[in-house]
């Protein structure tokens, strides 16, 4: 499904990833595990097109995607839970999940929700609540439902369980 061959990405003259090659098939997990600065999240970045690679070659399902933009890859299956969350702290609950599924059918929003609401039904108890106002466990769980809204094929996650309890990162 993914293939990354000698990815080079970084912020201006600072090379953070130095060529990383690796394969991933649909339905498999895989986890990134390095120390702070070691580049894991300018990686994810690249991958979800938030950086442009400097050099090497990101293929979904055999397709190169480095010239796509990061909405293009949502569009193409492609999910991100940033580290930090990065909610939008002024608007509700329901209103950063229904930013999540932007790009999908309308149609296809509400059987999305219903899946978000399943896996986090705090969420479901606080959808008109400021997401501002969320402990930050239940910003982490609102960042992550919002990138399922997109149904993607491919979820990027950077910091999985940061501010989560531990039977939520169970769960």
């Amino acid at each position: 499904m993914l293939q990354v061959t000698d990815l080079v990405c970084g912020y201006g003259d600072i090379i953070a990833v130095h060529g990383i090659s690796l394969s991933l098939a649909q339905g498999q997990t895989m986890a990134l595990v390095g120390p702070n600065g070691a580049g894991k999240t300018s990686f994810l970045m690249a991958l979800a097109g938030h950086i442009q690679p400097q050099s090497g070659q990101i293929t979904l399902d055999g397709r190169n995607i480095n010239n796509l933009g990061a909405a293009q890859r949502c569009e193409e299956g492609i999910g991100l839970v940033p580290e930090g969350r990065r909610i939008f702290p002024d608007l509700s609950v329901m209103e950063n999940l229904i930013v999540g599924g932007y790009s999908r059918p309308q149609r296809d929003q509400s059987s999305s929700l219903d899946r978000v609401f399943d896996i986090f039904p705090r969420l479901h108890d606080r959808q008109k609540q400021l997401a501002g106002s969320l402990s930050g466990g239940e910003q982490q769980m609102l960042a992550f439902g919002r990138a399922m809204m997109s149904r993607p094929r491919l979820m990027l996650v950077d910091e999985l369980s940061l501010g989560l309890m531990p039977s939520v990162v169970d769960e």
